[in-house]
């Protein structure tokens, strides 16, 4: 809702499903949707595959907040995710005993790139962790993660980006850090929504530049 209001023209609210919201107005001339997806995999699962098959979404970029990983990736800095691991997504049971790698959309990517760079946002572009569990409290997990260059946790890319090669739509995740795992650092409350205006930004210029 805080998104929508900030940034869309004329934003009205289209569908409360589920309880979920989801706004549609315009940012320069362009149509967006902003659409609640609710928090983990399976919740996202829903929403992305009736975006897509029931609306005809064709491109889908999840923004949100993530716990970083690494020391030089810090609270406020924006993230954008090329790849999201996963122990289990919702969709595993198509692909058995094979392992996907769930990857962005090159184009979106590139774009999302360039328009951090235009702002002069702190920006990180690499792998990204999706968990299943909000409190984890695996501390050899985030180790492990970090050792290999794992930028931050959250708890959706890895299923978004999924869903959209199983249709043929572009995806991307574009996010704000909002907590540190290994510094404890954290955003108080009442700073998160004002400290996640350029990650909006970044993600309505990737979609239509």
């Amino acid at each position: 809702k805080w998104a929508a209001e900030t940034f869309l023209t004329d934003a009205v609210c289209v569908t409360e499903v589920r309880g979920m919201f989801g706004f549609t107005g315009t940012w320069k001339g362009n149509r967006v949707t902003i659409h609640g997806s609710g928090m983990g995999m399976p919740s996202l699962s829903i929403y992305a595959n009736e975006l897509i098959g029931e609306y005809g979404a064709k491109t889908l970029i999840r923004i949100g907040s993530a716990g970083a990983m690494l020391d030089h990736v810090k609270v406020r800095d924006v993230v954008i995710a090329m790849t999201a691991s996963s122990m289990s997504t919702p969709s595993r049971g198509f692909f058995r005993e094979m392992q996907f790698a769930p990857a962005a959309d090159f184009g979106l990517l590139e774009k999302a790139v360039a328009a951090a760079r235009a702002k002069g946002t702190p920006t990180h572009v690499g792998g990204i962790y999706s968990s299943d569990v909000f409190y984890d409290e695996r501390p050899d997990l985030t180790d492990m993660l970090a050792r290999h260059g794992v930028l931050c946790v959250e708890m959706e890319a890895a299923e978004l980006y999924t869903v959209a090669a199983r249709h043929g739509a572009r995806a991307l995740a574009v996010l704000t850090i909002s907590d540190h795992l290994k510094t404890h650092e954290a955003l108080p409350a009442a700073d998160r929504e004002r400290s996640f205006g350029d990650m909006v930004e970044i993600a309505l210029e990737a979609a239509f530049s």
